[in-house]
């Protein structure tokens, strides 16, 4: 059977002239004769993917609650989190680059930390989105609900179980081609709101209740009208607006021409942010002064309804839905791949690694779909369908975190143990190490202001212990390993 590949030691190489050192990856790609994933994803497929996952339903639903949180200053705190997860993400490329042998970030963590970093990163990621895309299954009921209320709460997520089965069974670039128009749809939303946004200032909108649509209303107040407490009360909320921008390192497998797809994709992420974030909430904010914007409903409804769009609810339940079908997709999308990266390092069964005809793997995505009718039971067992997806939203942020910090401490061993493969890198984390260290010291800052409330207080406390399961799983899990090789 395969061994479990160990991080390669750092070899001393001359730049220019002596080839890299190959990583037990690589080696592993040599030895196995499974079919392996197809670089399907077209450019246009990656930069869509990275958009769909730079827009979640975090800013449809939750940018009411963190505008009434900071005020003007929410746009600081979405400004901020995309900054640090763009340096992440160039961390991220950076590596992935330096090898295409590595299938996901677990590869990454297992090659550069060591296995038992693989074995974490890639089951918690694995978690990740499949809690996410359960949550996203439970709020594709919710919107469904809107249209027909009598329906049963059982039909809906079978219903999207089968159909996302059924559509990432076909081919990867089938996949890539239902993201594309998902993210469509969720950018023309967007830009029709920015240019509602725009039309209603410049022809001076005033508002039932008197107040005028006018630039000025974006920082009336101030930058921080409810102190330093509302600023980092939006950080808790608007975190997980960002859950998925790392899929376009999951898609860098499956992507033609990946050195050219990549870069190109994670250098577009600071202008997506600027515009789809940005630009979104300053028009909101611009038409209603933000100590009138309601935080228990989607700005983007309350705009649309003033701007006198009769269907405005329809429409923006309709992309909401979409974004939550886009993220879901996405979750059945990474974790299968995931699970088929667990199942080549060993962390994973082989029966994992079995692909179809068309080079998907059929029984990890077998498995991911049937996981995800544990919606079903949290609907029939919470008191509201908001009730449920805030349960496991909130543990999800924070191993989202962890994941994204352990990409950021892969990229610094990176540099300590392939020196040559970063200098000979055209594309490098601009600030190197120093970008690395305030990415971690960050994401501690966040993981602080998730204590700061009752509900992110508890999943922060609760979510160490799936660590210290894994951790048990691991040392069960090397001891059956090492058992195999001396009786082998």
């Amino acid at each position: 059977m395969s061994q479990t590949p160990q991080p390669a030691e750092p070899t001393p190489v001359a730049e220019s002239s002596a080839p890299h050192q190959r990583s037990d990856l690589e080696e592993l790609a040599d030895h196995d004769a499974e079919p392996q994933l197809q670089r399907h994803l077209t450019n246009r497929h990656v930069q869509l993917i990275a958009i769909g996952g730079a827009i979640g339903t975090g800013l449809f639903m939750g940018s009411g609650k963190t505008i009434s949180l900071a005020g003007p200053g929410v746009l600081v705190v979405y400004a901020v989190i995309g900054a640090f997860l763009f340096l992440v993400m160039r961390a991220l490329g950076e590596v992935l680059l330096s090898n295409l042998s590595y299938k996901s970030f677990a590869d990454v963590a297992h090659d550069l930390i060591g296995p038992w970093a693989g074995f974490f990163v890639g089951w918690t990621y694995y978690v990740c989105w499949l809690v996410t895309a359960v949550a996203e299954v439970i709020v594709i009921t919710g919107y469904v609900g809107y249209w027909w209320p009598t329906l049963p709460l059982w039909v809906t997520p079978v219903v999207t179980v089968a159909l996302l089965f059924s559509l990432n069974l076909a081919t990867v670039k089938a996949f890539g081609e239902i993201e594309f128009w998902f993210s469509i749809i969720k950018i023309v939303a967007i830009v029709a709101l920015v240019v509602v946004g725009v039309i209603m200032v410049l022809r001076g909108f005033t508002a039932p209740n008197g107040a005028r649509a006018q630039v000025s209303n974006i920082w009336a107040g101030g930058l921080l009208p409810n102190g330093l407490k509302g600023f980092f009360g939006a950080f808790q909320i608007a975190i997980f607006a960002f859950v998925g921008t790392e899929l376009v390192g999951t898609a860098a497998a499956e992507a033609k021409d990946p050195e050219v797809t990549l870069p190109r994709a994670i250098n577009a992420i600071p202008m997506r942010i600027v515009l789809f974030y940005l630009g979104a909430l300053a028009a909101i904010m611009a038409v209603t002064p933000w100590r009138e914007i309601n935080p228990e409903k989607s700005p983007f409804v309350s705009m649309f309804a003033l701007a006198g769009l009769g269907v405005a609810a329809s429409v923006v339940n309709f992309v909401v839905l979409t974004a939550a079908a886009s993220s879901a997709n996405s979750g059945v999308y990474s974790t299968s791949r995931m699970l088929f990266g667990l199942s080549w390092a060993d962390n994973a069964p082989h029966v994992f690694r079995r692909l179809t005809a068309r080079s998907v793997p059929g029984i990890s995505l077998i498995v991911t779909c049937v996981s995800l009718l544990a919606s079903i039971p949290l609907l029939y067992t919470s008191e509201s369908i908001i009730d449920a997806f805030t349960t496991v939203t909130t543990v999800a942020s924070v191993l989202f975190i962890f994941v994204w910090c352990v990409i950021v401490i892969s990229y610094l061993r990176f540099l300590t143990l392939r020196p040559e493969l970063h200098r000979a890198s055209a594309f490098r984390l601009p600030g190197q190490r120093v970008a690395a260290w305030l990415c971690l010291v960050f994401f501690a800052f966040v993981i602080w202001t998730l204590t700061q409330a009752h509900d992110t207080r508890v999943a922060v406390f609760v979510s160490p212990l799936w660590l210290v399961a894994l951790g048990v799983a691991w040392v069960v899990h090397s001891r059956r390993l090492a058992g195999q090789e001396q009786q082998s």
